[in-house]
């Protein structure tokens, strides 16, 4: 029926391209007005031809859909058995916008995903989206030093006393962090850490002259410094263009103050008249020290593999009128104290292994700038270099939760020995 309807329209279409290749010449006024009449005629009988084509064109074609619909829903593979169907408007209902021929489907801004092995995270959290990550972090160190204070006769003969000090650290945090997206390119994150500290510290007085060496070990446990961060995707990327992320963190000093522990000191821990090992009898949670850390992270994807990093500066802010609690509830007075800031820097590369596992491979170097005291560099403070090389895994156990580890090594003597951490973000 279709068929016949669609010849019909061609043969009238045919017989008025005839009727107009007859000259106006031979035709009078009467004809000429005649036949725009009829042709006016045929051209409506036309249009309501083709529109009435057209509607029984969608009918079918929606009737076509509907059953291929049926048929994969009734097998259980509908959805990679059907084909793509044409973008017609049901009778009566205004068109839908269709993608144009040759139109590229619209890129994907986010970052790629790989294994963090890093602090912060690469890959934001999407507009509404709330992201909870549980953390497990542990951290051991150890250090050796020999003091020799006197004078030598002969290289095997000393003169004084002799200070040896060996310090065994370990350190476990436990942290909750909480993501949430604010747009697809901005999250805000709130970090709650809970820390657990001990430290054994062999050692021998060096004013005392005693040959014995004494073990003093020490411990705590409570809320670390809670952190607040936002950060935001600068631009889009895509395929051998970088992802850049602008962050800020703050961190506060919930933590429990170095300066409201008791050290064991009689009545000063620096000086002359200085006595005791110097050391907290409570190891102390926090840094006592608010600190603002902008930072830049980018990601550069380059298949198989994605090459991303970050730069950072952490600055701390100075407190007044500072003093530390010695033995006996007497105060030791410090004046104005500022830690010196902390440039870091660290690069790495991520690999896809599968579908769901994928491993990174990376450096994290912190330079720590000298603690000042009153203005002036304070005793024994120098500035410090820490190089952690670092390997991690990660593991998507389904659409929502990800298992990630992380392996670290120091490789300068003030770096922790090692450390471990576990992570599990959950998305909600």
């Amino acid at each position: 029926m279709l068929s016949k309807k669609i010849a019909a329209g061609m043969l009238i279409l045919a017989s008025e391209a005839a009727l107009a290749q007859v000259p106006a010449a031979q035709r009078s006024n009467a004809e000429l007005s005649a036949e725009l009449t009829e042709l006016k005629k045929a051209l409506a009988e036309q249009r309501a031809l083709l529109e009435d084509l057209r509607r029984q064109v969608v009918e079918e074609r929606l009737a076509s859909s509907r059953g291929t619909g049926a048929a994969g829903a009734g097998t259980g593979e509908g959805t990679a058995q059907s084909q793509p169907q044409p973008n017609v408007p049901p009778p009566g209902g205004a068109p839908q916008p269709a993608l144009a021929v040759g139109q590229p489907p619209k890129r994907d801004i986010k970052p790629p995903e790989v294994a963090p092995i890093f602090e912060s995270p690469g890959v934001l959290t999407a507009r509404g989206k709330l992201v909870l990550e549980p953390a497990f972090q542990f951290g051991y160190s150890s250090s050796n030093r020999v003091a020799l204070v006197g004078y030598t006769i002969i290289p095997a003969l000393l003169i004084g006393l002799i200070d040896v000090r060996e310090v065994k650290r370990n350190t476990s945090t436990a942290t909750l962090s909480g993501r949430y997206g604010l747009s697809n390119r901005t999250e805000l994150e709130l970090r709650l850490p809970y820390i657990y500290r001990s430290d054994s510290t062999v050692s021998r007085e060096v004013f005392t002259g005693t040959a014995v060496e004494k073990v003093f070990d020490v411990s705590g446990r409570a809320m670390g410094d809670i952190e607040l961060s936002l950060r935001h995707q600068l631009n889009e990327g895509g395929a051998d263009k970088p992802y850049y992320i602008a962050g800020l963190r703050f961190k506060s000093r919930t933590g429990r103050d170095p300066f409201d522990v008791v050290t064991d000191c009689v009545r000063r821990c620096i000086g002359e008249n200085a006595t005791g090992t110097g050391l907290p009898l409570e190891l102390p949670t926090g840094s006592g020290f608010y600190a603002l850390q902008p930072s830049l992270t980018w990601l550069y994807p380059s298949d198989p593999a994605v090459l991303f990093g970050s730069v950072s500066y952490l600055y701390n802010f100075q407190r007044k009128n500072l003093s530390r609690l010695v033995l006996d509830g007497e105060r030791e007075p410090l004046g104005t104290v500022k830690p010196g800031a902390v440039i870091g820097f660290n690069f790495g590369v991520g690999l896809a292994l599968n579908e769901k596992a994928s491993i990174s491979f990376g450096y994290d170097h912190s330079s720590i700038a000298r603690t000042r005291q009153n203005g002036v560099p304070g005793p024994g403070s120098v500035r410090t270099q820490l190089g952690t090389l670092l390997v991690g895994l990660s593991y998507r156990l389904n659409a929502k939760r990800t298992v990630n580890v992380s392996v670290g090594a120091g490789l300068t003597r003030d770096t922790p020995d090692v450390s471990i951490m576990l992570r599990v973000p959950t998305s909600m």
